[in-house]
């Protein structure tokens, strides 16, 4: 395997990266669903690169989750792959075979086609790093998909294939 062909043809660099602070707010947080505890808090979403600040190459995104249960059912996608990296407390990861308990330092890797699904049900918060490659408009699916019981089913389904997510 070699490196990929050069995309930068000039001879000195630029002036072109960009910082997040760890304290920045978080970009959107999904309110909790409406059964949750009243103490719930919702997931964060940390959008640290997205695919239109990347050029398509890829999407990483930090996942606050508070700690009721949540996540989605097992699914794929057949345009993207999709990594978690267990920042901190307890994520349950399926990788098609199996529920693995992962915690900090943990990673999955799904390739594109790959079964998988993630949930907390730990009761305590959890945080992980989600990467999409390559790049894709996934904030509109985190932001819509809290939306869903307001859709009809059609919608739902058009939502779903419109963001690459076919659930099993």
């Amino acid at each position: 395997m070699s490196y990929p062909d050069p995309r930068y043809f000039g001879d000195h660099g630029e002036i072109n990266a960009t910082f997040r602070p760890a304290t920045a707010e978080p970009d959107f947080i999904a309110k909790p669903r409406p059964d949750a505890p009243a103490d719930a808090t919702g997931t964060a979403y940390h959008y640290l690169s997205t695919t239109i600040s990347t050029g398509g190459e890829y999407g990483l995104y930090r996942v606050d989750m508070g700690p009721e249960f949540g996540g989605p059912s097992t699914h794929f996608h057949k345009a993207m792959s999709e990594s978690f990296f267990i920042l901190s407390g307890a994520m349950r990861l399926f990788d098609g075979r199996r529920w693995i308990t992962a915690t900090s330092g943990d990673y999955l890797y799904v390739p594109v086609g790959g079964l998988h699904a993630f949930r907390n049900e730990s009761g305590e918060p959890a945080s992980m790093l989600m990467l999409f490659a390559p790049g894709a408009p996934r904030e509109d699916y985190f932001e819509g998909v809290t939306e869903l019981d307001d859709l009809s089913q059609e919608e739902r389904a058009e939502f779903f294939l419109r963001h690459d997510s076919f659930f099993v």
